[in-house]
């Protein structure tokens, strides 16, 4: 890591609007694009898992990833793309602010500018004459442009009846001090006015008259701190008040210690409609919202309410539930009345801001109708379950009703997009179909032959577990392989498809998200046809198990491909094996029960040593007859701890714990 962050980014707003007019949303972005711009949300939504898991260091690396992964985009983006990354270099900027106060140095953000932007002059980027938007302006904190917002603090009309001294000061205190006031937790102090305004080393944090933008109320608002969540909704409404009406200062010396005063009067609560009914759907209703309006919130509400490091708001859409009870200003459905519901009049921009914001594209008319349809009928469900997030639901829905064709066509433009953004630099590519699979990648074209006809052979392997149709049906769709001549070229694939890191040691895997489904390699002139088939076995297994159904979980399928590869009578040297074994044996002893191997709380490769295992148990002579019952459950429909219970006789979870006695002794 780098030193700490030690700058703000300031938006010139007025040369924008003159520079820019109406051009912002003028055009669409690319299918390469929105990908560009997903794979950035998923990457900073990894990043505030990791936060919220207090894994601070990996949240840390999870934005530097994010900021490289918008660096590489933006080589061959347009100016649409970069007004997209919007509202992800908005909250990579708070990411920083949180990350600093825990102490995580992370790089500096640069504001990327568009490819042509590099052949104008100095003078024309100065002057404006370049024909090309105006960049941001980047001041380092150490020497900042001005002095900070209200260092010296106007005296307060008491804007909506809110005093610092008296109301906003005791929160700060009571709720912040041991940190934060009487403390200078990761070089933040706010032990006065002076010094809240003056902001944190990573910038400033209370911004007056911009409650969206102050990182003080951001930080609450995500649940980041304080660490224990101790501040009310009313005290939450207190602070934006004060924010929104200057963040003026009510005291005789904004130097002055804080204190707590004698108590909070808090502003009153705005009057807040109870949360309407869920109702589920009767058939009878022309719009279905699984199918036709989930959609639409998560390709238009992800990174700021859907999957959010902070909601905007209060607003959460991930799933039904969450989004019928609405946000900070109450439902924003009004079943049966779609012109009086906050939503239908908050897409219009008929009240406050319109959404989605942050630069994206404002709905259509025709989705907004759509939308107020689905509310007139009565806002039904028409999903698995009210606790479903939306993303899968979608998902579902497309799957259920698409054709093995259709399935295969969306994961072919899918996998030409994302080779796209991988391979930036413009290198050859090449593609071609068989039966079950559409290969592509930067591999040699005779590699991607011998890839293809080594994965139709190793099938084999799949078909002794899955009972399926052939050629398109075997996955529900034709199966991805990207091919890839260099381990470099599979990690930077990893790192900006799938926003991680694969192992050091991985040379293959396999992915099933619910549409797409993909096996990723590393395959070169050089390698042996045995080397090849040998990568594959294992992922082709995996995926054609994880593709009986939605909820088919990882460890699962995982367990059951490398259980399958361990039987293959593929050659492994001994000490390969010995070191298998010892893993397999260290994460037994680290596993305390089956709730912390299915809540993913150990680490991943402990996590797949021991999915192996237990897969092995299931499929032994004794209990084969139990796996091929859930295999068929699977194939016929049912959810997979249905399916688990029907051919076991007991829950996953129950099975887990009674193999865990069993190897423990």
């Amino acid at each position: 890591m780098t030193m700490p962050m030690r700058f703000l980014v300031l938006t010139v707003l007025v040369l924008q609007a003159l520079a820019w007019g109406g051009l912002a949303s003028a055009a669409e972005l690319s299918a390469r694009e929105k990908r560009a711009v997903e794979t950035v949300n998923q990457t900073i939504r990894t990043a505030g898992i990791e936060y919220k898991a207090r894994n601070f260091a990996a949240a840390g690396e999870a934005i530097t990833r994010a900021m490289d992964q918008i660096d590489i985009a933006m080589k061959v983006g347009s100016a649409e793309l970069l007004e997209a990354f919007e509202p992800a270099m908005k909250r990579i900027s708070t990411a920083h602010a949180l990350l600093e106060l825990e102490g995580v140095a992370v790089p500096p953000f640069r504001r990327p500018t568009l490819p042509s932007a590099n052949n104008a002059s100095a003078d024309d980027t100065a002057t404006g004459t370049s024909g090309e938007k105006p960049e941001m302006v980047i001041f380092d904190i150490k020497d900042p442009p001005s002095e900070p917002p209200n260092a010296t603090p106007p005296k307060s009309d008491f804007a909506a009846g809110v005093s610092f001294t008296q109301h906003v000061a005791p929160i700060l205190v009571g709720r912040c001090g041991r940190c934060h006031v009487t403390g200078s937790k990761g070089g933040f102090n706010m032990a006065n006015y002076e010094a809240l305004m003056k902001g944190s080393r990573a910038g400033v944090v209370v911004f007056p008259g911009d409650v969206p933008n102050s990182v003080l109320v951001e930080v609450i608002e995500s649940g980041a701190m304080p660490p224990n969540g101790s501040v009310s909704a009313q005290e939450l409404l207190t602070l934006k008040t004060w924010i929104n009406g200057g963040a003026k200062f009510d005291g005789p010396d904004p130097t002055a210690t804080l204190s707590a005063g004698s108590g909070v009067a808090a502003v009153d609560e705005p009057t807040k409609t109870a949360m309407p009914e869920i109702k589920q759907a009767t058939g009878k209703e022309t719009v279905s919202f699984a199918g036709d309006i989930a959609p639409l919130l998560v390709e238009a509400c992800k990174g700021c309410h859907i999957d959010a490091m902070q909601t905007r708001g209060g607003l959460q859409l991930d799933t039904f539930a969450r989004m019928m009870r609405g946000g900070d200003s109450g439902p924003i459905i009004s079943p049966g009345n779609a012109a009086d519901s906050l939503l239908v009049k908050k897409l219009r921009g008929m009240v406050g801001e319109r959404m989605p914001a942050g630069g994206r594209p404002a709905f259509s008319e025709d989705s907004i109708q759509l939308i107020s349809t689905w509310i007139n009928e009565g806002a039904t469900l028409d999903g698995a379950s009210k606790d479903q997030p939306l993303e899968v639901m979608s998902k579902l829905a497309w799957m259920k009703k698409a054709s093995a064709s259709e399935i295969s066509a969306k994961r072919k433009a899918d996998a030409e997009d994302d080779l796209k953004l991988v391979n930036a630099s413009g290198g050859e590519m090449h593609s071609l179909s068989t039966d079950h699979f559409f290969v592509t990648g930067t591999a040699s074209k005779p590699t991607l032959e011998l890839v293809a006809a080594k994965a139709e052979e190793e099938l084999k392997w799949a078909k002794t577990i899955v009972d399926a149709a052939e050629g398109e049906e075997f996955f529900h769709g034709k199966a991805t392989l990207f091919v890839m001549p260099r381990r470099y070229d599979y990690s930077e694939f990893a790192k900006m498809i799938e926003a991680r890191d694969v192992p050091s040691d991985w040379n293959a895997h396999w992915k099933f998200d619910g549409i797409n489904a993909y096996i990723a390699l590393v395959a070169t002139d050089r390698d042996e046809d045995d080397e090849i088939a040998d990568r594959l076995i294992s992922p082709l297994v995996s995926l054609a198990v994880a593709t009986r159904g939605m909820d088919v979980p990882r460890w699962f399928a995982e367990g059951v491909g490398a259980s399958v590869y361990s039987k293959s009578g593929t050659k492994v040297d001994r000490d390969a094996k010995r070191r298998e074994d010892a893993e397999i044996s260290a994460a037994v002893v680290a596993m305390k029960d089956a709730k912390q191997f299915l809540g993913e709380k150990l680490k991943p490769e402990q996590t797949d040593r021991i999915s192996m295992a237990i897969a092995a148990s299931m499929m032994d002579r004794g209990r084969r007859k139990n796996f091929d019952a859930l295999m068929r459950n699977l194939s016929d429909g049912l959810p997979f701890d249905q399916a688990f219970q029907t051919a076991f006789r007991a829950t996953p979870a129950a099975y887990i714990t009674q193999w865990l006695k069993w190897v423990k002794g």
